[in-house]
């Protein structure tokens, strides 16, 4: 009977450490994922152009400076009517990357100095550590097109899901 109660035990012990791994660990912000997320008006007006960026790759200050200068935005007008430009720059700072609660976009923000901000993600030294072993001409093949093209490998990229597990790399 003995053997029997030890044996529950260690199973019982096994199960439970397995079901804490899966989840993530044992700290509240383990997550890797950043999460779902959604504005239709930010869908709409960003996703016509570029695919969408989600806000916790980049912190508060990144979106506020890039909504702000819509007009250029990377060479291009991409000016919105007022309202929609307040309501968008509202949900992208809400859901920064200092705003989240996930170890992919603490890491992000920890690698941005305070002084810095950024508006590419390509620049960030989180961006260049996880993609350090990448050689730049990869970047530049027809089907990837540049660096910013997550989705290119990622493709679940615009729901904030870059497990290295799910990376495809094109051709």
């Amino acid at each position: 009977m003995k053997k029997w109660l030890q044996f529950l035990v260690l199973i019982s012990s096994v199960s439970a450490t397995s079901v804490l791994l899966a989840s993530g660990g044992f700290s509240d912000n383990s997550t890797r994922q950043m999460p779902a997320v959604a504005n239709a008006k930010w869908k709409a007006e960003c996703s016509g152009c570029h695919m969408l960026y989600h806000p916790g790759l980049l912190p508060e200050r990144s979106w506020h400076k890039m909504m702000a200068g819509l007009d250029k935005h990377f060479g291009e007008n991409a000016s919105l009517d007022v309202a929609t430009q307040n309501e968008i720059a509202q949900f992208l700072a809400l859901n920064s990357a200092d705003k989240q609660d996930n170890r992919r976009s603490n890491r992000i923000n920890q690698s941005i100095p305070a002084s810095a901000t950024p508006l590419r993600i390509t620049e960030t030294a989180y961006f260049t550590s996880k993609h350090d072993e990448i050689a730049a001409n990869t970047f530049k093949r027809k089907n990837i097109g540049s660096a910013a093209n997550c989705v290119a490998c990622h493709k679940a990229a615009e729901k904030g899901d870059f497990s290295e597990s799910q990376i495809r790399i094109p051709r």
